[in-house]
């Protein structure tokens, strides 16, 4: 049978490694072009592999759990349509071929350096722990000591340090000084405690990743959240009366999210300071506008697809990318790429029937938007005949921002051209 190697695949431009969390096929089964043969994890997403042919899957090169870098043998493939090529005499040529000593050297030297890349340096460590050849890599040319390896708390698989964690322990240890002269004065953390009868459960990786990411953006970025509230009669009006032909025509469903989405991405281009992330003392002003998408999983997780360019999108490109980065989600099918390079955040929150919220900001980025449920309220309508009160349906829109570059001003005026965008929405806009 012809052999077909199964590689670990390029996740993103900095994802070098990943984690084979199950195998989905043992040796022996037959395997159809496509069939997913692994689920992965990194430290961005969670994934599948699938299989790129048709054939018998021969052997697995590593268990569940092992950290494998991108590009290594995982599996081989014996190919069913190429099976009748092992019982062809041998010509001269095909024995030069299979004799080659420079193939069988590339080969061999090919599967010794996938072994060490990934079975190195489990036992040198009395912890017991596993560390992946990349957090080695980093730890001595860091100085990092194994006692310090070994006290870091991993958000990894199983509690295994990512290269994300020992840069975090690497930012906090070059400032240790300085926190311990502030820590003396400072009340210490009050320890939570357990009694009888409560159930205690252990957060998930994915969980892991978003409270460190949360509690690093508060520390990172002084929030402030500026509200306004949004009259949506007429958004709510052209979208009741397009709703059915949108569909019809273009095979999408639209909604509220995808218009608040286009809106934002055009307010966007008015306001740069607010699609930037900080470095150091230095604001980034980014040429690309790409949104974030907050989506809700099915196990309660959170997970930002983001909107590439979207200001290049008119309203069906934006609901058309929308809803295929919100399906792959649901369905655990995002690929890295596809959470990266955010610029600006938009989070629904009433998704779930909230009037409002206070969102934290997804860090680099400096600004992240939040809607809530849209309402029928009673509100003051200006008529050349004076005043009246009437009904309408209402929004109230949020904005988070990073207070070391976006001041009130920003924050109020970015909110304040969204709301006369919406509230002057076209009803006769065509599709």
């Amino acid at each position: 049978m012809a052999r077909f190697e199964i590689i670990m695949p390029k996740m993103g431009e900095s994802v070098l490694e990943a984690t084979i969390t199950k195998w989905l096929k043992k040796p022996g089964d037959s395997i159809n072009e496509d069939d997913p043969i692994a689920e992965i994890a990194t430290d961005k997403v969670d994934s599948e592999i699938p299989s790129p042919v048709d054939g018998i899957l021969k052997e697995l090169m590593f268990k569940e759990g092992d950290v494998v870098a991108v590009g290594t043998i995982i599996a081989i493939i014996d190919t069913e349509a190429e099976q009748q090529e092992v019982a062809t005499p041998e010509t001269e040529e095909g024995k030069n071929i299979k004799e080659d000593p420079s193939s069988v050297s590339e080969k061999s030297k090919e599967k010794t350096i996938d072994k060490s890349v990934t079975h190195t340096h489990h036992t040198d460590t009395h912890s017991g722990k596993f560390y992946s050849p990349l957090v080695r890599t980093i730890a001595r040319s860091e100085n990092v000591s194994m006692d310090e390896l070994n006290s870091i708390q991993g958000t990894g698989k199983d509690g295994r340090v990512t290269k994300d964690d020992l840069m975090t322990f690497l930012s906090l240890r070059q400032n240790d000084r300085k926190k311990a002269e502030v820590n003396k004065t400072a009340p210490a953390q009050p320890k939570a405690t357990s009694s009888q009868g409560d159930t205690i459960i252990e957060m998930d990786r994915m969980r892991k990743l978003i409270a460190d990411h949360m509690v690093e953006s508060v520390k990172t970025s002084p929030h402030v959240t500026s509200f306004i509230e949004v009259k949506m009669g007429k958004v709510v009006q052209w979208r009741e009366s397009m709703k059915k032909q949108f569909e019809m025509k273009w095979g999408e469903k639209v909604t509220y999210t995808h218009i608040i989405l286009e809106t934002a991405a055009r307010t966007l281009l008015e306001f740069p300071r607010v699609n930037a992330s900080v470095d150091g003392y230095n604001i980034i002003e980014k040429k690309n506008i790409n949104i974030g998408m907050a989506t809700a999983l099915p196990n309660g997780n959170l997970i930002v697809p983001v909107i590439k360019n979207a200001d290049q999108m008119n309203l069906l490109g934006i609901a058309k990318e929308a809803n295929k980065l919100a399906e792959r989600a649901r369905t655990n099918k995002l690929e890295p790429d596809d959470i990266a390079g955010g610029t600006f955040t938009f989070t629904n929150f009433g998704s779930f029937g909230s009037l409002t919220g206070t969102p934290i900001i997804n860090q680099p980025q400096v600004a992240i938007l939040g809607a809530g449920v849209i309402a029928k309220k009673p509100v003051v309508i200006e008529t050349p005949a004076g005043d009246a009160i009437g009904i309408e349906p209402v929004m109230i829109l949020s904005l988070s921002y990073d207070h070391r570059v976006v001041d009130g001003a920003m924050g109020g005026q970015f909110l304040k051209r969204m709301t006369e965008m919406l509230e002057n929405f076209d009803v006769n806009r065509t599709l």
